[in-house]
């Protein structure tokens, strides 16, 4: 991804480094601690909906289709416009029959065939702004569904969410930096963008994170 691509900034800080101690202090001590939401919460979602053909937009280490109980051998395709991202992911999901693509989840998938199911999985809130632009994303992911697939996955809400004093002195700091760009995300937002694209539509809010999971997409 070139350096002035609007999304270049949400995805730059994966590096190497970023990587191995993005379980521990990002998906422990900061989803717990600010954003109010257990990790074991959203792996329930990858336990609920994953399914064999599975498309992965943002895998970051791997971490929860790694406990999504998915079999040995089992297809999974991960995306996203990093190869740090790519490589660790795909080394650590080594006993998964894994296709790594890089791409930009905003643009149209270079994507063969049709997935069961797809994760959007603390992603959203990276993509640049505003909603009605990261709209695209979902309706990309819809397009290389089956007609019965599911999308599922989880993003922090902006300041209109429940945030706490501590969430929104680092949501401030992570959007400075441009590792997010969601002040303005909303639940309704969320949910209106996941609408545009599929039939059916749930939402549940965990602390700061609002949890979805969008079946039966639409026709383009």
């Amino acid at each position: 991804m070139e350096r002035d691509d609007p999304a270049y900034r949400g995805q730059s800080d994966y590096t190497r480094t970023l990587l191995r101690l993005y379980d521990p202090v990002v998906l422990g001590v900061v989803a717990k601690a600010v954003w109010r939401c257990p990790t074991a919460r959203l792996e329930e979602g990858y336990r609920q909906h994953i399914r064999d053909r599975h498309l992965d937009i943002g895998p970051g280490t791997g971490y929860f289709i790694e406990r999504s109980g998915l079999p040995d051998g089992s297809r999974v395709t991960i995306l996203d416009p990093n190869p740090n991202v790519l490589d660790h992911a795909a080394r650590h999901l080594r006993r998964l029959d894994v296709t790594a693509v890089e791409a930009d989840v905003l643009r149209p998938l270079p994507l063969a065939g049709r997935f069961d199911s797809a994760a959007l999985n603390l992603v959203i809130h990276c993509l640049p702004g505003p909603m009605s632009r990261k709209a695209a994303a979902v309706a990309n992911v819809a397009a290389v569904l089956a007609p019965d697939g599911m999308l599922f996955g989880a993003s922090v809400l902006g300041t209109a969410g429940p945030q706490t004093w501590l969430s929104r002195r680092v949501l401030a700091a992570f959007n400075r930096r441009g590792a997010f760009d969601n002040l303005g995300d909303t639940e309704a937002g969320l949910h209106e963008i996941l609408a545009e694209s599929f039939e059916r539509v749930e939402l549940e809010i965990v602390g700061s994170i609002a949890i979805f999971a969008a079946s039966d997409p639409r026709a383009p």
